[in-house]
């Protein structure tokens, strides 16, 4: 894929809702990383929990730059994406969930009741709450967002769910 789009196209392809089991696709390493990357490290992210909700990855191989002529700045990748039947957590509200994630990883370096309170839009400012939220669901709430699991997002995306509509 053109590595410089190579986010939008992956996005594009998994929303088209095409018949087919998956893709392999070769992109810039450190994407492939991204996409493959686990709760805890540098890489782990908002991409990586949205391309896992949908697809299993896997990294087939790393390809050197020095295979190619001319020779990219860059090694490369082949990825594999399974689609998933369904995804792999359940969440009462999809796009609500998204909005959690993105709001996790607002400002990387602050702690999950930092960046909910002041990135997450449509949900009270309200600390206590959110504090009280976080604890009911076994979050500490000074957690960062790179730490939790795709799973711990969608327990407490559904619990702020459940608060946003009471």
């Amino acid at each position: 894929l053109p590595y410089y789009i190579t986010t939008p196209i992956l996005f594009k392809l998994l929303e088209e809702k095409l018949p087919v089991r998956g893709f392999v696709v070769m992109m810039q390493k450190e994407v492939g990383d991204r996409l493959a990357a686990k709760p805890g490290t540098k890489e782990y992210g908002s991409l990586s929990i949205a391309i896992q909700y949908y697809t299993e990855v896997e990294t087939v191989m790393t390809v050197p730059r020095t295979v190619f002529v001319p020779q990219p700045n860059v090694d490369s990748a082949i990825i594999r994406l399974l689609k998933r039947p369904k995804p792999v957590v359940e969440v009462t509200d999809e796009t609500f969930f998204f909005e959690v994630v993105r709001a996790s990883f607002a400002q990387r370096r602050k702690t999950l009741m930092n960046n909910l309170s002041n990135n997450l839009n449509g949900f009270p400012k309200d600390k206590e709450l959110l504090d009280q939220i976080l604890t009911e669901v076994g979050i500490d709430p000074k957690r960062r967002g790179e730490t939790l699991s795709i799973e711990e997002f969608a327990t407490l995306s559904n619990a702020l769910v459940l608060h946003k509509l009471s």
